[in-house]
């Protein structure tokens, strides 16, 4: 009977890390549908920027206060789940606080664990109140309506409740230490918890034992709850934050990139010695591509719809946008979450037709992304800019207006006509080039 725990904690183990294996390989095929793209390039350079943005968080206290209030947050996500591996070790061998030999040092573990934990639920207090009684603007865009804000809401509920867990834990655990039971050895500081078990004082050990192994068990099982939850949940960034600023974008923010086949007939048609009457000759090695540009997912690149899935839907990059600042329909966050959606609605496809995608009569372009969408973007990069992990919405953008123009003609009259005088008159306006200078005689 002794080992009962032990063999139930392993299979709870062994399930909740099984699920999260599963949704990690759905989620890798998601991303590879997309094209390959090389960005093997500057690895030094991107290693910097993977510990200086994703792990640094330089990019999140541009905004002081929520930058601190989500640097406690991450702190305490990264360091208080230290203390999982001796809860995990304690469920597998039947032991409590294996660690708790390191003496000094383990109490100063504990003590900070339970400081952050404090500062946690202060923090995500501080969150809920932005969302829900401040309402900031970028919270209650249309895009935020329905799942996301409850998306939100709860991933703070279920931060609150871990951390109430961990420090009942500890309290319950330290009052069982001063009554000497000789399960509960001495070990660790708890300078939160020790304040909360005065509430616990007049338990018994019978009731304080069942208090700390609920809490304990509900702590873990919660944590490997939260883990499988994040697949479904903007919090996927915890893990993909790293890998997306790692192959995040390196070109100055406004180089764009270019159509090899496309470079090559605009440097043909500007050389002077070429003749303009000749076949084309046979490149085998040159890659002509299917389609210009993207109107669906799979047409956009494997970064593209990693950073579609990297999204935090925090709205930093929409309330940088000035096409939303003056009224227009463009949000770069809802760029991102409906690439991201458009994307699970292919992977549920795969999966109900054992692999293998089945047309199904929609795509990214105009059944998400609205054409009038595209065309408000400026093209500025402040979504990039803003952007705490190294979303590109732009480049989304850019690859579907590519579509719209190269494969439609579908471009705006006002865009059209543009092209159409640089064409004919080398000016984007409707004057041909003999009568440029008359405003000179004006």
């Amino acid at each position: 009977m002794e080992l009962v725990p032990n063999l139930l904690f392993a299979v709870a183990l062994i399930v909740g890390i099984g699920f999260f294996v599963r949704n990690v390989k759905k989620l890798t095929r998601n991303i590879k549908l997309g094209r390959d793209v090389d960005v093997s390039d500057h690895k030094s350079q991107r290693w910097k920027n993977m510990l200086r943005i994703a792990l640094g968080q330089s990019k999140m206290v541009v905004r002081p206060i929520a930058g601190l209030m989500h640097l406690i947050v991450y702190a305490g996500f990264l360091i208080i789940n230290l203390e999982v591996l001796e809860i995990i070790l304690d469920g597998i061998l039947g032991t409590h606080r294996i660690f708790a030999p390191l003496g000094v040092i383990y109490d100063v573990l504990i003590g900070s664990f339970e400081i952050l934990a404090l500062l946690v639920i202060v923090a995500v207090v501080v969150f809920w109140i932005r969302r829900n009684a401040i309402k900031l603007q970028r919270f209650v865009k249309p895009e935020m309506k329905g799942w996301p804000k409850k998306d939100g809401n709860l991933i703070l509920y279920i931060e609150v409740v871990l951390m109430c867990l961990f420090l009942t834990m500890n309290a319950a655990d330290f009052q069982l230490q001063q009554l000497d039971v000789p399960e509960y050895t001495k070990a660790g500081a708890f300078p939160v918890s020790q304040y909360i078990s005065g509430l616990l004082q007049d338990l018994s050990v019978s009731t304080l034992i069942l208090v700390e192994r609920t809490a304990w068990w509900l702590h873990i099982l919660g944590i490997l709850a939260f883990l499988n939850y994040l697949y479904y949940s903007k919090h996927l960034h915890i893990i993909l934050a790293f890998p997306n600023t790692y192959f995040g974008k390196l070109n100055p923010q406004g180089q764009f990139n270019n159509l090899d086949s496309v470079t090559k007939e605009v440097k043909l048609m500007m050389d002077p010695s070429a003749d303009p009457f000749a076949a084309p000759t046979e490149d085998t090695n040159e890659e002509v591509p299917e389609k210009f540009g993207a109107s669906d997912v799979m047409d956009l690149s494997w970064v593209q719809l990693m950073n579609a899935y990297t999204c935090t839907e925090c709205g930093r990059c929409t309330s940088e946008c000035p096409a939303n600042q003056t009224g227009k329909k463009l949000s770069p966050r809802k760029i991102m979450m409906d690439t991201r959606d458009r994307l699970e609605e292919v992977g549920k496809n795969l999966d109900a037709n054992k692999g293998e995608f089945q047309p199904d009569g929609k795509q990214l372009l105009d059944d998400y992304i609205s054409r009038e969408e595209l065309w408000a973007c400026t093209t500025c990069n402040a979504c990039v800019e803003a952007c705490p992990v190294s979303i590109d919405p732009l480049s989304i953008i850019l690859e579907m207006r590519r579509f719209l123009v190269m494969e439609q003609s579908a471009a705006p009259t006002e865009l059209n006509n543009m092209m159409s005088n640089i064409e004919n008159n080398g000016a984007p306006w409707p004057y041909n080039q003999m009568d440029r200078l008359n405003w000179v005689n004006e």
